[in-house]
């Protein structure tokens, strides 16, 4: 596939042994806006990457590079490695005994699997927010300053700055601003995923990774939160799995259509959607299966 190429910047892999401090800018309250983001950053690219569970695959042989400040869609029938896909970017599949991978997943140049990287650095730099919306329970301050604090962050006026920060990144600061102590579980459904989404972006990450984040949600939730990732997105690279495809139509400028753990097809949204070249990608879109 022919297209632009964005320059990508080196990522140094950090041994377990060391910590990582993660340097923030001062801010005011005045300049509290919206999240600050290395725009440049994010590149994600699969070299023939595959992913076993034992003998059962996951993904296999996916090459595809994900460009930084997009929202990436992965689309395709339930079963066909698009979750798998998505939580492979940060390790999330480490967890699952005898996993194991085969070629290459790299994040700005680096190789994600290779042994010397940091997996805190590494799911800090990548964040997370998954299906249903699982706050902590705890209070809404409490859930955003969370990361910030175990990157040991403790001064009580730098926690406030960055949940206010955070809170009015994921559009929720203006619901909840007078109610920080209350509990979290006391939100609605759709106000407990924007508080996840918060909860992410608090550490400050480069890459954020939706998995089906709207299937729990009534319509007028799904809108706010499909709102939020047109904004986001000029701020961070977005990959999104969603079963969705009117979603992925609307909110994504790159489609990946899988299929029994294989990537069928992948390029620009407008042409998944009205001119696919394969025809197991035709089908799909067309409701012939899936």
């Amino acid at each position: 596939m022919q297209g632009h190429r964005p320059q990508t910047m080196g990522w140094t892999p950090i041994p377990e042994a060391m910590t990582m401090e993660i340097s923030r800018p001062s801010v005011t309250a005045s300049q509290i806006t919206a999240l600050p983001s290395p725009c440049p950053c994010g590149v994600i690219k699969a070299e023939a990457f595959s992913l076993y569970y034992g003998q059962k695959v996951g993904v296999r042989n996916v090459s595809m590079e994900i460009y930084p400040c997009t929202v990436t869609a992965i689309i395709g029938p339930s079963g066909c490695g698009k979750s798998t896909f998505l939580r492979s970017i940060n390790r999330m599949n480490d967890l699952i005994p005898g996993v194991r991978t085969e070629g290459r997943l790299l994040l700005d140049g680096h190789d994600i699997y290779d042994k010397r990287t940091n997996l805190v650095s590494l799911r800090q730099q990548v964040g997370m927010v998954f299906q249903r919306p699982n706050p902590f329970p705890k209070s809404i301050f409490d859930n955003v300053a969370y990361g910030p604090r175990l990157q040991g962050i403790r001064n009580r006026m730098q926690l406030q700055q960055i949940v206010e920060q955070s809170l009015r990144a994921a559009a929720l600061w203006n619901e909840v601003k007078d109610g920080l102590n209350k509990s979290a579980l006391a939100l609605s459904g759709g106000q407990q995923q924007r508080l996840c989404i918060a909860r992410a972006l608090a550490t400050r990450p480069r890459i954020l990774l939706m998995d089906e984040p709207c299937s729990a949600l009534d319509p007028i939730a799904t809108g706010r939160i499909e709102d939020l990732i047109e904004q986001l997105k000029a701020s961070y690279t977005i990959v999104i799995v969603t079963h969705n495809m009117q979603q992925a139509a609307r909110i994504s400028q790159w489609t990946a259509f899988f299929c029994l753990g294989e990537l069928i097809e992948y390029d620009r949204t407008e042409r998944i959607f009205s001119n696919p070249t394969n025809k197991q990608t035709e089908d799909y879109i067309s409701g012939r299966f899936g």
